[in-house]
């Protein structure tokens, strides 16, 4: 069963909701500028709060990567809410716990004798996606994890959509209902990025670079983490900073070089020498293709550059990997990129529950 509901979640008159045990899976985005409030006081106040899921360290610490929990953990609940903020990249880690989350609810209800009532009914509390409409790269070819839904490298949907597209391919039957982005005043107060999604995700910039950018981390180059301007900032040890070096870069981008020591992550505390990515105002930036560009680049011209073991499986398209390799050039690239978002446009129609069409950059 799939609802989609635009009235707020405190409003709702389910009976799991009002007196059943409610668990709630949440960052810190699930703060409420109308109430002042978390989502969860909602059922603490009302004495039904079962349990709170949320990120295994203090917020915005780099350990916090993911919100753990069990089978064990849901089972006994009546009803999960989910409320994170996606960041419109399809290997956000809390994004995909709430996969994880929807396939455990899957077997719990293929594993059930009866009609499904010891299956909880999720409800995700919906936000608008800070990196908008625009879409990105290709759907992957290979089943990196078992619990992450083939949508493009920058998807332009929000959680709900992206929860409405899984559902369906899950073929799942448990409850699932929508609370809509614009039930509350949220979104029309803050923008997306105000509460910091993550602590890789600090700013405004950053979701429209980590498409792209969040592939060097299956390098040994650094997107900057451990820095205040992650994705924008790229570097290594072994990068040295020539007069004639000339960067890709497309139309409306400057490429500074730069110098950082990331308090985190690798290369904690050693000095890096990169570049940062600066944004012309108003220009539309492929994060994606252009990062795969400075791959390129760099392990043309460093042999101390490598590729992580699962990288290319992360990457999930051997078309952008012949490339990388050297076996074709970057023309061809473009064009199959264009194709295939054409085609992931094409399927996430389908899952929309709001009015603007994602597109992309032409």
């Amino acid at each position: 069963m799939f609802s989609f509901r635009t009235t707020r979640l405190e409003d709702q008159l389910d009976k799991a909701l009002l007196d059943g045990k409610v668990g709630c899976f949440c960052t810190q985005n699930c703060w409420d500028t109308e109430s002042g409030r978390y989502m969860y006081e909602i059922f603490r106040e009302r004495g039904n709060l079962a349990r709170i899921f949320s990120p295994d360290d203090a917020e915005l610490s780099p350990d916090t990567k993911h919100i753990p929990f069990r089978r064990e953990d849901i089972e006994g609940l009546n009803a999960i809410v989910v409320e994170i903020q996606d960041v419109g990249v399809r290997y956000f880690n809390f994004t995909r716990d709430v996969f994880r989350l929807m396939s455990v609810l899957l077997e719990m209800e293929k594993s059930s004798d009866e009609d499904y009532p010891s299956v909880p009914s999720l409800y995700i509390v919906d936000h608008d996606n800070p990196a908008g409409r625009v879409v990105e790269g290709t759907m992957p070819v290979v089943d990196y994890e078992p619990w992450m839904p083939k949508v493009a490298h920058r998807h332009g949907l929000t959680l709900g959509e992206l929860c409405h597209l899984y559902y369906n391919e899950l073929g799942a039957r448990f409850a699932l209902h929508i609370i809509s982005a614009r039930a509350t005043d949220i979104n029309r107060l803050l923008m997306p990025w105000t509460i910091a999604p993550a602590s890789d995700i600090p700013g405004m910039f950053t979701c429209l670079m980590y498409s792209g950018g969040g592939l060097w981390n299956g390098t040994n180059i650094t997107p900057g983490i451990g820095t205040a301007r992650p994705y924008e900032y790229f570097g290594a040890p072994f990068i040295d900073h020539g007069a004639m070096d000339i960067l890709p870069a497309p139309e409306g981008v400057i490429i500074r070089p730069c110098t950082f020591k990331p308090a985190a992550g690798m290369y904690r505390g050693e000095n890096c020498n990169g570049y940062q990515i600066i944004l012309e105002p108003g220009a539309e930036y492929h994060s994606l293709l252009h990062t795969v560009q400075l791959i390129r680049w760099f392990k043309d011209r460093y042999s101390q550059f490598s590729f992580r073991d699962d990288f290319f499986a992360r990457l999930g398209d051997p078309v952008i990997e012949e490339y990388l390799k050297g076996t074709i050039t970057f023309d061809i690239v473009q064009e199959h990129v264009k194709l295939e978002e054409q085609k992931w446009i094409r399927k996430a129609k389908r899952y929309m529950l709001y009015g603007e069409q994602p597109y992309r950059i032409k």
